[in-house]
């Protein structure tokens, strides 16, 4: 509850029992920690760092607990014990940011009688943050024989304003700022909406997401604050390709040039973020004696991230950044200087069905001459197609019924991971020639490039086992149940 309410809870009897409240002596620092995407909190779980003791609060598990471990960031850091492991389904590549924080302090409300015999008590843990807000944690607790002083004050303390524990009522009550971060926001597309409006609210919608990355980027807290900023831009400037005339070419050219140099910015670091996060996946795929330059080839790597790192924090932070995003995010929330293509007043649902249509067509053509030959472009292309696909089918999804789409999603999904993977696969022999070949006159160049080289080979084999997926993925996607469902819901259940 507040804690502005806790006097009100102590200043009255429950029924003719006297609240007595009583804090003990000493504050100690608190932490509420959670991933900037607040998985925690949207799976009503609460992570408090009390002291040196770190709890796990869940609506559906209770309380489990632990001792903190002093700059650990990540599940993977925090020591061994009951909270590590109940944080195991948090995605390792976020880092546990802190909320809010503050001082805490214990007390207890007891419920006595005439007598002075204690009938039901709550213990109480004061939270106050740095911003003011003060919430107030109570555990009830019954005595054995006196049930209904329990009941009564669970009663009043639901009277004065106390709720059950969730992640979400709490983050509300003690940081509200703190709640606002969706890395996928539901934009909502009418049938009868114009194409203009609904790229307009796209575009608007994506926007704050990437602003929302800019601060984790500067202050590198972890990798995907750059991922979720990268997926916002790529969306913006796919909206951007895809919506066909819906705005003035001249001035669609311009925004993809402008969206497209921002994008740019960003593409050394998470190259050089995708290696090291893949470290451990390297080393498996060689023998145990090439670890060694393998070690020395991130160790390269990590000092130029470091490079990378501070030049785009410093691009971020720099006055023409600032100006060109803020023109941008201005430009798409007032709308008078977009200028309207030939298809900006076509309802969503008629353009939607078209641009899917023809797109659907395209890698129907592409893949019906996918085989263990075809050229290493044609199979980007078709990666690339698909890509496009999911993201229109993605933009106007509330515009036709959810489970039909649901039915197509699943199979062009598990069809673009193997084309990633045969991509990733692809990307990774060459950037790894790459630097192999601009070694200069490391010590260790000899060792490095034949490691290197090893390591290209065995990529190599994984890209050729992935050809061969990649064909069945398209065979699962193509087959004539799903071939009838694109049909009847994007071309009026004619043939091609």
């Amino acid at each position: 509850m507040p804690a502005a309410c806790l006097t009100k809870l102590a200043e009255r009897n429950v029924q003719n029992l006297t609240p007595v409240l009583d804090w003990t002596e000493g504050n100690r620092p608190f932490a509420i920690r959670d991933s900037f995407d607040q998985r925690l909190r949207t799976t009503r779980r609460l992570l408090l760092e009390d002291g040196s003791l770190m709890e796990l609060l869940s609506t559906a598990d209770g309380m489990c607990s632990q001792p903190a471990t002093p700059g650990a960031s990540f599940v993977a850091e925090f020591a061994e014990g009951p909270v590590k492991a109940a944080l195991a389904d948090l995605s390792p590549l976020r880092a546990l940011l802190s909320i809010t924080s503050g001082i805490a302090r214990s007390g207890r409300l007891a419920l006595v009688d005439d007598e002075g015999k204690t009938r039901a008590r709550a213990q109480l843990r004061e939270l106050e943050s740095s911003s003011g807000n003060a919430v107030i944690l109570l555990t009830p607790q019954g005595l054995r024989g006196y049930d209904t002083a329990l009941h009564d004050l669970v009663a009043r303390i639901r009277d004065c304003g106390g709720t059950p524990l969730a992640a979400g009522n709490l983050y509300r009550m003690i940081e509200p700022a703190s709640t606002g971060y969706v890395a996928k926001p539901r934009i909502e597309v009418g049938r009868e909406e114009t194409a203009l409006d609904a790229a307009s609210d796209l575009i608007t919608g994506y926007l704050p997401v990437a602003r929302a990355n800019e601060q984790g980027i500067i202050a590198d807290l972890d990798t995907e604050f750059l991922h979720d900023y990268r997926i916002a831009l790529r969306k913006i400037r796919s909206v951007l390709s895809l919506f066909k005339d819906v705005y003035d070419p001249e001035q669609t050219a311009e925004l993809k040039a402008r969206f497209s140099a921002l994008m740019a910015q960003t593409g050394p670091l998470r190259d050089l973020d995708v290696y090291l996060l893949g470290q451990q996946s390297f080393r498996d795929l060689v023998p145990e004696r090439m670890h060694s330059g393998l070690d020395r080839m991130f160790a390269l790597l990590r000092h130029r991230r470091t490079v990378e790192q501070a030049t785009l924090a410093a691009h971020l932070r720099s006055k023409g950044y600032q100006k060109d995003i803020k023109a941008l995010a201005r430009m798409f929330a007032r709308r008078r200087k977009l200028l309207p293509g030939p298809n900006a007043s076509r309802a969503s649902y008629d353009l939607a069905c078209e641009l899917i249509w023809k797109r659907y067509r395209r890698i129907r053509r592409i893949a019906a001459e996918l085989n263990a030959r075809t050229p290493d472009e044609e199979v980007h292309e078709l990666r690339i197609e698909c890509k496009k696909l999911r993201y229109l089918m993605e933009f106007f999804g509330s515009v036709f019924p959810q489970d039909d789409f649901a039915n197509i999603l699943k199979p062009l999904k598990k069809l673009q991971d193997s084309l990633g993977l045969f991509n990733d696969y692809a990307v990774q022999q060459t950037k790894l020639q790459v630097f192999a070949d601009d070694l200069g006159d490391d010590p260790h160049k000899l060792e490095i490039a034949q490691n290197i080289g090893a390591l290209v080979i065995v990529l190599h084999q994984k890209q050729v086992a992935e050809r061969e997926k990649i064909i069945a993925a398209f065979a699962r996607f193509n087959s004539n149940k799903m071939q009838r469902t694109i049909r009847e819901l994007f071309h009026d259940g004619k043939e091609a």
